[in-house]
């Protein structure tokens, strides 16, 4: 039967009577005492409390009496370039842990994060042209090719694949010829600045939060707005690749010679060779069973060009060249460099406050702007602060990383093992996919990931502090704002809300840990030395270096004497991401449902 409704005297007293337990529970119901919040949610003051004392002592000593460039010279000019699993990588991890201890660091260590794969070393690489004229060419090994054991001379053939049905023009064609791999691109006039620093307009843009994203199929849109598509294409290539690399290896090419990629405003001229992954054959030439079975260099534009021009005009061209590389283990484990000033505060000592960098490089240069520069600016950040007896009240951690040219792995193996970890999902179609691409589980978070205050990072070269990234992370932005105020005379005036990728913060950023990376005057990093011949001892600003040794080493130390930890955004949800990204079901009224295939 239809309840009967109440009368208002009935029902004021209904609302009263259902109104006082309510109240009741409500009274009950304690607030949470603040040992239960998370430290990083704790109230933030609104004052900082700033040590401008140790502001001035930082800065005598990271500018007065710096050793930077001793650091840059011993591990750029005395061990060379680091590529992940190589001999050098292994001097330099021992090197960087040495030289921690000496400065009085505690607990330096080597961290093992994991198999990486080949360990690899050029010795030597010569490229020349031997008819119709001859030329010594600007060329180096690919990183981890094989090696030609001894010289080898052969015709040039010009192989252009795009597709699968371009392999059958050069079946049977190409037996010890010496393949031009790779489209002669456009060397533009160099009419724009090489080298350059931040304007204030550039800054003060740089600060403002963009809002607009490219349309599906606009300008930058990708060529379309299917976002499925776009991984497809991209697998393809990935997968032609490895076909190409395999191909040219059972056609038992002598040699394959790759074009140098350009840089920003034109800079990848004047014999500047880029010798990084884009270079190198196949998506895992590091591993064993992916290795690259024939001989691979790449050569300076201006060389490739003038091969290609003759090919292209009919002249028959012969190629000398040797490529000497030895492989020297398949089954190597990458490493980082750890070290710590301990903390002192007896409720706040086991949190953390970490630093630095990846000392990784690739091998063209000797990996001084990429990226000795951060490593070594970590490394006197730890120096300035001993030398000065800091006793912080967090611990100070250093971490220099190994694996992040690859892929970020030595900073993701090392918070995979610490602090947490999304698995990724394990389903045919996500095991078909890149790493980088595949969907994963929820965040698995570990004890040690809650006692992580924040982590800074420096990887853009060369050039001095301008500011900071915030991540998103905007309740850091009024402490942020307040550390650099005392530091505007050296140049820092920036704080951008704006997210920056491709470096080891994002390792933090992804587990909830606040990750940051600092805006540094671009220089010539860009157009000249980022992972090139040019990436030298030469292209590092010793007075640059040493203004970001005094703001990084003044940032760990804020971070490490205040009350608070720093906040945090909200812990991220990685397994909800592909979901995120579909497309609104029923937005549109006419559209008809796709019949299943």
């Amino acid at each position: 039967m239809p309840l009967r409704p109440l009368s208002v005297p009935l029902l004021s007293l209904a609302l009263v009577a259902l109104a006082i337990p309510a109240h009741a529970a409500d009274k009950d119901k304690k607030p949470k005492p603040e040992t239960e919040i998370p430290a990083w949610e704790q109230p933030q003051p609104a004052t900082e409390k700033i040590d401008l004392n140790m502001y001035a002592r930082i800065r005598e000593e990271g500018l007065q009496h710096s050793h930077i460039m001793e650091y840059a010279s011993a591990l750029t000019d005395d061990i060379g370039p680091r590529l992940t699993g190589s001999p050098n990588m292994a001097k330099a991890n021992a090197w960087t842990r040495d030289q921690l201890t000496a400065i009085g660091a505690a607990n330096a260590h080597l961290d093992d994060w994991g198999e990486f794969g080949l360990g690899w070393q050029q010795l030597n690489t010569w490229v020349r042209m031997t008819s119709p004229d001859t030329a010594v060419f600007i060329a180096q090994a690919t990183p981890w090719s094989s090696s030609t054991n001894g010289p080898v001379t052969g015709d040039v053939v010009y192989v252009n694949i795009q597709e699968e049905k371009d392999f059958d023009q050069y079946k049977g064609k190409l037996a010890g010829k010496i393949v031009l791999l790779g489209e002669m691109r456009e060397v533009p006039p160099v009419d724009k600045a090489l080298f350059e620093r931040y304007t204030r307009e550039q800054l003060e843009e740089l600060a403002e939060t963009p809002t607009e994203t490219p349309r599906p199929g606009g300008p930058g849109g990708g060529g379309g707005g299917d976002q499925q598509a776009r991984v497809r294409a991209a697998m393809a290539r990935y997968r032609l690749a490895d076909k190409i690399a395999q191909f040219l290896a059972d056609e038992k090419a002598a040699a394959v010679i790759r074009p140098s990629r350009d840089a920003a405003n034109g800079g990848g001229e004047g014999g500047i060779i880029f010798d990084d992954n884009g270079a190198a054959l196949g998506r895992y030439p590091y591993k064993a069973e992916t290795a690259v079975k024939v001989p691979v260099v790449v050569a300076a534009i201006e060389s490739y060009g003038r091969v290609y021009r003759l090919l292209q005009a009919h002249v028959p061209v012969t190629i000398q060249l040797d490529v000497e590389t030895r492989v020297t283990g398949e089954h190597e484990h990458g490493y980082d460099t750890i070290a710590e000033i301990p903390g002192t505060d007896p409720e706040l000592k086991d949190q953390v406050v970490m630093v630095g960098g990846h000392l990784d490089s690739w091998i063209a240069g000797t990996g001084a702007t990429d990226n000795g520069a951060g490593s070594i600016v970590a490394m006197e950040v730890i120096r300035i602060l001993k030398a000065l007896d800091v006793h912080p009240r967090r611990t100070i951690r250093i971490a220099l990383w190994s694996g992040e040219e690859e892929g970020l792995f030595g900073s993701r193996g090392y918070v995979k093992e610490h602090f947490a970890e999304a698995k990724p999902l394990d389903t045919p179609d996500q095991k078909a996919l890149p790493e980088f691409m595949r969907g994963t589980g929820p965040l698995e978070l570990k004890p040690e990931q809650k006692l992580i205050s924040g982590y800074f990072n420096l990887d853009n070269g060369s050039g001095k502090i301008r500011g900071i990234y915030l991540q998103e992370n905007a309740a850091i932005e009024p402490i942020f704002r307040q550390w650099i105020e005392p530091l505007k005379d050296l140049g820092v005036t920036t704080i951008t809300y704006r997210n920056t990728g491709g470096t080891d913060h994002l390792s933090f950023d992804a587990v909830g840990i606040p990750g940051f990376q600092f805006i540094q005057d671009p220089l010539d990093y860009e157009t000249r030395t980022h992972h090139s011949n040019q990436d030298v001892f030469e292209r590092l600003q010793p007075g640059d270096l040493k203004q970001a040794a005094v703001v990084e080493a003044i940032f760990v130390y804020n971070a490490a004497q205040r009350d608070q930890m720093l906040p945090r955004k909200p812990l991220p949800h990685p397994e909800l991401r592909q979901q995120q990204m579909k497309p609104l079901p029923g937005v549109f009224p006419g559209a008809v449902e796709p019949e299943k295939q």
